[in-house]
């Protein structure tokens, strides 16, 4: 109730006689239970209350710190004075416990990265009560403390304890569960240790660099087999290098650290110098993405195919994540040596993906096969269709895998990514796939289906892919399709993909896919556009706009219900321009391409809206002219141009009327789409195309979808694209 009531209580907390006393009395009665629980023995209920009662004590100074950070001022240097020496000191020595050891390392994290006690580069404008928890602060971390917070921390918090090095000989892929975050790990010391030292690092490096190269000066070449305790130091020092590569970017020369020595540990394959083979690879994994020069990557590569043929199970695991850390660096930064380069890698690939997989194979934690699945997936990623010759082994096995991971939807995701990667490297050779693949998406997309809660977002984009790289459209994969009308109902952030998914049947086979399921596709597109975002409604006519232009005979028949909304928008001069683009995208497709749907909707409209025809007519085209620079994409400026210039050999006196606007558009539109030929130096229509290129791929660039492919041939039917405007 106290701890609530300074908390919570007070706006001023500091200004409160009984609440500075009651914090103050905090530390004598912590101090009083700590010297307690020295005399109490160890596995009791007093023991257990008296750890209890000090960790409420603790609680009550972390969150007045936490809600009140100028008020605790008062109380910052009594708080470093005491976490320090219980932790840090021979005080504590027979008297702390784990939990407290963590309160104490939190409350020192707390007030060290307390935003409210850093001052403004520029002095002025920081605030005096600023000014004085710095002072303090300052007053406080001296050299010899900071230098015995560190050597501690590293020497003493960050040595693997016995209990772990026993939990790595009896359950390796337990121990690599904790290390990577298991929900114990999450709670435990060795994390927290981590994390303070690394903010005390950040806040100090100036001072604290010295003395962790020191350190590492002290560990230069291998180290004795035979003596553990010297190996878990140095597994204690290499940690802290990995821990702060940021800050030790200008003070250490990873890259020939990297060669003179670090390749030469991994090279001591002795089961007792296990530790160390794990911890450099680790390191490495560290510093790969803040300094390390792409012409050593082979040697990385080298290094890492030898530790996946390691007798221990834990330094392999670790050697597939650096590998993976490799493929996850950032291909958008500027700096080359980040960037990964396919010919590098090519040497290693079949070697590499083959202990990869065996490795998945051995291992047999849901957690584990997940990690090493998805460093599996980032190499078909990378490779992409290099990896075609190598990955019948993994196809043969993940039907298998699939299986087994009934109970365990997490790992059903992580497949479902590398069937993702898999369909994308093997492009049109994907359909040999179709019998297991197909099943996957059906079950991934049913909402009927209990695990869809998990899968639907990877089943809609292994969906999608599939389609994309589909060579034809099969009866099983057209099946599939009965899933979307539940999926569009949901309206959930799922609906993009969804719209993708269509469009990638309709560019499969429209007339197939048309026949089948338009009704009930026009039926669910009503319902979404009552009730749909502005974005949303422009996916939705978009889909339209694309069966318009892939099927101008049977699109406008099947889709009929949805041109009357479609039309009355354009007349009412729909306010969104991007509305109003599709719309005009919509209306252009109908007009130009099949002009009797187009005179039926016209008269339909003139009836329901109780107008002339030719008014109705003249309204249309005067809007279309009016509304023309809504219309951004050059492709449907020019649609619209062409659609428009369709209406007039026409003898009616409206059209006759609509000329000059008519004419006005067209030639806006004709300077959006003329471009100079270089060779013969005139002007000519750039979206003309004759016939249909393989495009020119470099290494850096994916290789063209089997959908691409598809729209490259449809674009040679497009009016669009065959029609000249100029002529």
């Amino acid at each position: 109730v106290l701890r609530k009531l300074t908390v919570h209580g007070f706006v001023e907390p500091h200004r409160s006689v009984e609440v500075m006393g009651f914090l103050h009395a905090v530390f004598e009665r912590l101090k009083q239970f700590l010297e307690c629980s020295r005399n109490v023995g160890g596995e009791n209920i007093c023991r257990d209350r008296l750890e209890k009662t000090i960790i409420l004590f603790t609680k009550v100074l972390l969150d007045f710190l936490d809600q009140h950070p100028f008020s605790f001022t008062p109380l910052i240097q009594r708080s470093l004075e005491f976490a320090v020496s219980y932790v840090f000191t021979e005080a504590g020595e027979g008297v702390v416990f784990e939990r407290f050891i963590v309160q104490c390392m939190n409350l020192i994290k707390m007030i060290v990265k307390n935003y409210a006690y850093k001052p403004s580069k520029n002095i002025e404008d920081s605030s005096p009560e600023t000014l004085e928890a710095h002072k303090i602060k300052t007053a406080f971390f001296t050299y010899p403390t900071l230098m015995e917070i560190c050597r501690r921390l590293v020497t003493h918090y960050f040595l693997l304890p016995e209990e772990e090095l026993t939990m790595w000989e009896e359950d390796p892929e337990g121990f690599t569960v904790e290390e990577t975050g298991g929900d114990s790990w999450k709670y435990s010391l060795r994390p927290c240790t981590e994390v303070l030292f690394i903010d005390i690092f950040h806040e100090y490096n100036q001072t604290l660099t010295p003395v962790l190269l020191e350190m590492v000066h002290s560990l230069q070449g291998t180290t004795n087999m035979e003596d553990t305790s010297a190996i878990l130091i140095k597994d204690a020092v290499y940690n802290a290098i990995g821990l702060a590569a940021y800050e030790l970017f200008d003070s250490v020369d990873f890259d020939q650290w990297f060669k003179n020595q670090l390749l030469a540990e991994l090279q001591v394959f002795h089961s007792r110098y296990k530790p160390i083979r794990r911890r450099v690879i680790w390191l490495i994994g560290q510093w790969i993405s803040v300094k390390f020069k792409s012409d050593l990557r082979p040697m990385l590569y080298e290094a890492i195919r030898n530790l996946l043929h390691d007798q221990d199970l834990v330094v392999r695991i670790e050697a597939a994540t650096t590998l993976n850390t490799q493929f996850s660096l950032n291909d958008c930064l500027p700096v080359d040596d980040f960037k990964f380069r396919t010919d590098q890698f090519l040497p290693y690939l079949e070697s590499m993906f083959t202990l990869l997989f065996q490795l998945l194979q051995e291992v047999t934690e849901c957690d584990t096969k997940m990690h090493v699945l998805h460093v599996l997936s980032c190499v078909i990623e990378r490779v992409n269709m290099q990896i075609r010759p190598y990955v019948g082994c993994l196809v043969q096995y993940l039907p298998l895998l699939w299986k087994q991971s009934e109970e365990h939807n997490m790992l059903r995701c992580a497949i479902l990514t590398s069937l993702i990667h898999l369909v994308q490297g093997l492009g049109a050779d994907s359909k040999n796939l179709y019998p297991f693949l197909l099943p996957v998406i059906q079950l991934s997309t049913d909402v009927s289906q209990p695990p869809h809660v998990y899968l639907l977002e990877d089943g809609l984009e292994l969906w999608l892919v599939t389609l994309e790289n589909s060579p034809c459209l099969t009866p099983e994969l057209l099946r599939i399709f009965q899933n979307m009308s539940a999926l569009l109902e949901l309206s959930s952030e799922n609906l993009k993909n969804c719209f993708k998914i269509i469009n990638g049947y309709i560019f499969l086979s429209s007339s197939e896919f048309l026949q089948m399921y338009a009704t009930d596709l026009c039926r669910s597109f009503c319902e979404l556009l009552k009730d749909i975002t502005i974005e949303g409604q422009v996916q939705v006519l978009k889909v339209v706009e694309n069966v318009l232009k892939v099927n101008p005979v049977l699109g406008p028949q099947m889709f009929q219900p949805l041109l009357p909304s479609v039309f009355r928008g354009i007349i009412d001069g729909e306010r969104y321009p991007m509305v109003m683009s599709t719309y005009l995208g919509v209306m252009g497709r109908v007009l130009l391409q099949n002009t009797s749907v187009f005179s039926l909707l016209l008269s339909q409209m003139a009836c329901e809206l109780g107008q002339e025809l030719d008014q109705l007519l003249g309204n249309m085209i005067e809007m279309w002219v009016d509304r023309m620079d809504n219309i951004t994409q050059p492709e449907r400026r020019k649609l619209s141009a062409l659609a428009l210039l369709s209406l007039l050999p026409s003898v009616n006196s409206v059209i006759q009327d609509k000329f000059c606007g008519i004419i006005n558009i067209s030639v806006e539109g004709l300077h959006d789409v003329m471009t100079e030929d270089p060779e013969t130096g005139t002007y000519k229509d750039c979206m003309l195309m004759s016939h249909f290129e393989e495009p020119k791929v470099t290494e850096d660039e994916e290789p063209p979808t089997e959908q691409d492919k598809r729209k490259k041939m449809l674009a040679l039917k497009d009016p669009v694209h065959t029609v000249s405007l100029q002529q």
